[in-house]
């Protein structure tokens, strides 16, 4: 019996410290459990608290970066945008050589002018300084309208050299293949009195000279070295007094070299190839000569006679063309206000436009300049800007056409500050001529702006 009360004994301390070691174990495993739980509680605090400070911190960054951009653009599309152009590379090499293509190309349009471009002078509309006026009286006019590619030029006979038509740009040109070092070759106008004295007191010259290098020259004596030597009785063409055009500077017999502004003896051959349109004004005594908008020649007093006109170029390499166009020789007049004191009015050629359309070509600035001072001069003088043009063309279009180059005259004035209530506007096409439209000096002539005064 005893026997059984210990064993009975034991088996009760034996459970209940088994028992205890479970409660002990239990607690343990709790306590383990309760920690990691909150330790994972922390942990996903501390990443919703950090996911927050993160998605904050990316808001106000993309908002400071929309401020200084002014772009509205989400930058998660911009990622995903980025992603798929990186899919599609990755899936056709064709495509991405396609896009890096078009890349290059953009940069090619969009890549900044070279400073040398952006330094060159180039020649505009808005020539506010240039005071070349020509005359009035067209004596010759070669625009070389209708003339025939290879062959020689129909308005011109041949002073030396070799000379012919051609085509440069799209328009018909005069093209210098071969003339002498000496200058002396070249062309002179056709004209039935070409032995005789054919320049006036007054006159002016015009014509556009195209450079390929800078250092191409033309040259103008202002005598017919084929026809007029009996005008010469020493027959020294050589002697005789001539002036020279490059790109950016003009000189002469005895005459100091005039400059393009913004050139000079160090640059003056550092242009790029272009046209150049070449004036020259003569008034008894007096010569002034311009490239484009500028007065590069100023002569006081030339002390010699002008009796006819040779047309020649020089290229020192000898491997390169010249090419001249829209040539022109006009009779002065007396000043423009006197004329329109004795006449009521004045007319004038020397505002020219595109062809069939009412843009005004650059040249056209020193009559237009001249117009603007003078009625600034004379704050009561008031004017019908009235456009007439030749007889090429329907009656309906050569109305319409001198209507709007009328109006783009008279806008041309406001535009430089005269008041609108001191011009009015009209076209008259092609129903009053001054000439005859069977030459082309009848046509040019024709091809005129009017200021009437009111």
């Amino acid at each position: 019996m005893n026997q059984w009360i210990k064993l009975a004994v034991l088996s009760v301390f034996i459970m209940m410290t088994t028992l205890a070691k479970a409660q002990v174990n239990m607690k343990k495993v709790l306590d383990r459990t309760t920690k990691k739980t909150e330790r994972s509680i922390e942990n996903r605090i501390e990443k919703r608290l950090n996911k927050g400070v993160d998605k904050t911190l990316d808001e106000t960054e993309k908002g400071i970066e929309d401020a200084v951009k002014g772009d509205g653009n989400d930058s998660t599309d911009k990622k995903e945008n980025t992603e798929d152009n990186s899919k599609e590379q990755k899936s056709d090499p064709k495509n991405k050589k396609d896009k890096q293509e078009s890349s290059d190309s953009d940069a090619i349009t969009d890549k900044a002018p070279a400073p040398q471009e952006a330094e060159k002078p180039k020649p505009v509309l808005e020539w506010a300084k240039y005071d070349f006026v020509p005359g009035t009286e067209i004596i010759f006019e070669d625009n070389q309208e209708g003339e025939q590619n290879g062959e020689f030029p129909s308005k011109w006979d041949l002073a030396g050299g070799v000379v012919e038509n051609a085509g440069f740009g799209g328009e018909n040109v005069i093209m210098f293949r071969k003339c002498n070092t000496n200058g002396i070759d070249g062309i002179v106008p056709l004209l039935k009195n070409w032995k005789e004295d054919y320049l006036p007191e007054e006159f002016t010259i015009e014509f556009d000279a195209y450079f390929e290098k800078p250092a191409q020259t033309y040259r103008i004596y202002l005598f017919d070295t084929k026809n007029q030597k009996t005008l010469d009785p020493g027959n020294n063409v050589s002697k005789r007094f001539y002036l020279r055009f490059n790109q950016n500077s003009a000189d002469g017999k005895d005459i100091s070299t005039g400059y393009y502004p913004g050139f000079s003896n160090a640059n003056v051959n550092s242009s790029k190839p272009g046209w150049r349109h070449v004036s020259i004004s003569f008034n008894k005594r007096a010569l002034k000569a311009y490239i484009d908008d500028a007065r590069v020649i100023n002569i006081p007093n030339l002390e010699i006679n002008p009796v006819g006109f040779t047309l020649g170029f020089h290229n020192p390499s000898g491997t390169l063309n010249g090419f001249a166009k829209n040539i022109r020789i006009a009779k002065g007049a007396v000043p423009l206000y006197d004329k329109v004191l004795t006449d009521g009015k004045f007319v004038t050629t020397g505002i020219k436009f595109d062809v069939n359309k009412a843009t005004i070509k650059a040249e056209s600035m020193g009559t237009i300049n001249y117009v603007v001072k003078m009625m600034l001069d004379y704050p009561t003088l008031n004017f019908s800007v009235e456009g007439h043009t030749d007889s090429d063309g329907d009656d309906a279009s050569n109305l319409k056409l001198s209507e709007a180059r009328a109006k783009a005259v008279m806008d041309k004035l406001t535009e430089l500050g005269i008041a609108k209530d001191r011009l009015t506007s009209k076209g008259h096409g092609e129903s009053k001529p001054m000439a005859a439209n069977d030459t082309p000096e009848g046509k040019a002539q024709n091809r005129r702006v009017e200021f009437v005064k009111f």
